[in-house]
């Protein structure tokens, strides 16, 4: 309303690309307990490969053939969201094998981070999952269905962590261990406190400009047969998803392929 109470215009939500097709055929495939739960299953499935690609493959070739076993018979997201979490502890011990003894994770922390290398993680792991975000607002999907994480929580994004948790790999563990090998990262690009630490000034900079640099590398798409910026890939995957939705086409969430 203007001063004089005439109309002036209007602040719409960012849910505006939403489409009273997709939202219904998007609830009814997570209010099918077996098709949530085939969707969720190849989901900690790519992560977990993604996970191994990025890290050791050798090293993980066990635990992530454990996993594939504990797939074929979990019965619940919670019980696929359990085996996730033991893979990733191994996957964390792994890492931490080829950081220096100041950059090592020593297992995963959050709110707040306890040491350097989870800072970092955190810290990429957030701009990863604004840009999915973003991705997903291009698309007629609702950010607040999910398949893996409970659904329409408010506030939350649900449907984000769900298909970001795929990409996270890509851009947290490659890009930590690669500045890491590149003596890129020093002690001081953080700031430390007892049980918990967080990137300094200058170290949000070079973190910013390095993630910021992954997502515009390009790579040769296998099916579009030209080559996509990394941050394109994220797209990509939330419009294959879109089609799971609308058209019942197989979703095949992303895997590094290079």
């Amino acid at each position: 309303m203007s001063y004089y109470g005439d109309y002036a215009g209007s602040l719409l939500t960012s849910d505006t690309s939403t489409s009273g097709e997709t939202v219904p055929a998007q609830a009814q495939l997570t209010g099918s307990p077996a098709v949530r739960l085939e969707i969720a299953r190849t989901i900690v499935d790519s992560c977990a490969f993604n996970v191994r690609r990025s890290s050791d493959r050798k090293l993980l070739a066990r635990p992530y053939s454990v996993l594939q076993s504990t797939l074929r018979t979990a019965d619940s997201t919670a019980h696929l969201m359990g085996a996730e979490g033991t893979f990733r502890r191994s996957a964390w011990e792994v890492l931490d094998i080829k950081l220096p003894t100041w950059l090592q994770l020593g297992g995963r922390s959050r709110r707040p981070p306890r040491n350097a290398a989870n800072a970092f993680i955190s810290y990429v792991n957030g701009i990863t999952y604004a840009r999915f975000l973003t991705a997903l607002r291009l698309t007629p999907l609702h950010t607040g269905i999910a398949f893996l994480n409970s659904s329409i929580e408010r506030q939350q994004h649900s449907l984000v962590p769900d298909l970001s948790e795929m990409f996270k790999p890509l851009f947290a563990e490659r890009l930590l261990l690669r500045m890491a090998n590149r003596n890129q990262l020093k002690e001081h690009h953080f700031d430390r406190d007892t049980n918990q630490a967080m990137l300094s000034e200058s170290g949000r900079k070079l973190d910013v400009q390095a993630a910021r640099g992954e997502f515009e590398v390009t790579i040769a798409h296998r099916s579009l047969d030209r080559l996509v910026a990394y941050d394109e890939l994220l797209y990509l995957d939330a419009l294959a998803h879109t089609h799971r939705c609308l058209e019942g086409t197989p979703y095949k969430p992303f895997r590094i392929w290079w």
